[in-house]
This record gives structure tokens, sequence and C-alpha cells, in this order.
């Protein structure tokens, strides 16, 4: 297992463009990019989105550990917004290396129906990538957990499955997996 800390994804993804371009191993052994890009500060969820849903083999894995937590896996729940082509995991698709990239919600557990979407709407009027863009003490941090088990077990049964990941037939990343240097 390979673990990545890049930086500069604000200035263009400078820190993962520069890490898909001077890969440490070959592109075509990297089996898949488990992108955490925030946490979930609103607390636990019976959802998640997954930037790139449709996309790979690696959507059967995320909906089996999801349905483990009694989870449900859907696609971005705010696709108008590109997040996957503009989040770090974008760098390594273009190389070919499938993504895993979930963000839980937006049903937060003992909240009703819209909350979760109000607050990720107040949260990026208001927040994003502003000086106020920070930890506070009141985040109820259960749904981060949460996601971050499922990263785990996911990144785990993939590390021990028998074949590598793969992008679906007709993905626009496939040509890129299937060239890639072992």
């Amino acid at each position: 297992m390979l673990f990545v800390f890049v930086t500069a994804e604000e200035q263009g993804l400078l820190g993962s463009r520069w890490f898909a371009q001077h890969p440490t191993v070959r592109p075509g052994r990297i089996a898949a990019d488990i992108n955490i890009d925030s946490v979930n500060k609103w607390g636990r969820t019976a959802d998640l989105g997954m930037l790139g849903l449709g996309k790979s083999t690696l959507d059967a894995v995320v909906k089996q550990v999801a349905s483990e937590q009694g989870r449900e896996v859907h696609g971005d729940p705010f696709p108008d917004r590109g997040a996957f082509y503009r989040s770090d995991q974008f760098e390594l698709a273009r190389i070919g290396v499938p993504v895993v990239a979930i963000r839980g919600g937006p049903n937060y557990l003992g909240r009703p129906p819209g909350w979760g979407a109000a607050q990720h709407e107040a949260f990026e009027r208001t927040d994003y990538h502003q000086v106020t863009d920070e930890y506070h003490g009141d985040w109820d941090l259960a749904g981060a957990v949460e996601d971050a088990q499922l990263d785990l077990l996911v990144g785990l049964r993939i590390a021990n499955a028998t074949s590598l990941p793969q992008w679906k037939p007709g993905d626009e990343f496939e040509k890129a997996r299937k060239t890639a240097a072992r």
C-alpha cells in the first residue's frame, strides 16, 4: 500500500498532477486511488455519494462495504459541480488508475430530509476555501469515522483481490488503464 499526501488541489491539482507525472510505482501496478479529500463533520449518514459511480469495477466493492454498514450508495449528490474532474483523483484517473472517492450523505441519521444538503450549501456559501474553513469543536465526527472505516475496508479488499480493478468498457479512462506501464 502506498500512501500519498498531495497538496495544492485548489491551485490546479498541482500535487496530484506532479505525482501522476512522476509516480513511484508504475501506473499499471497501482490498483486504485482511494481519495480522502475532506471529512464528514455533520454526523452519521444513511447513504454516501460516490464520485464517478458507474465508471469502474470498484463500484461493487464500495456498494458491498456500504451495505454491510447499512448504507446505500448513489452518485455524486451535486453532479453539476463536476467534483470528479476537479479533485485530486482526476490526475490519477488520467493515467488509468481507478478511483474511490466517497462523501457521506446527504441523508443524515436523525435529521429531516434536505438537512444535509442545506448544511452543504451553507458551508460552500460561507466557509469553503475561506479563512473560516477550519476545524470547529462542535463537529459530529461519527460520520467521518464511518466513512474512514469504509475506505479502510474497501482498500483491504482491493489489496487482497486476485485481480486489479478496471474501468468499465467505454469509459474515458479505460484506454489509459489498458496501456499503463506495468
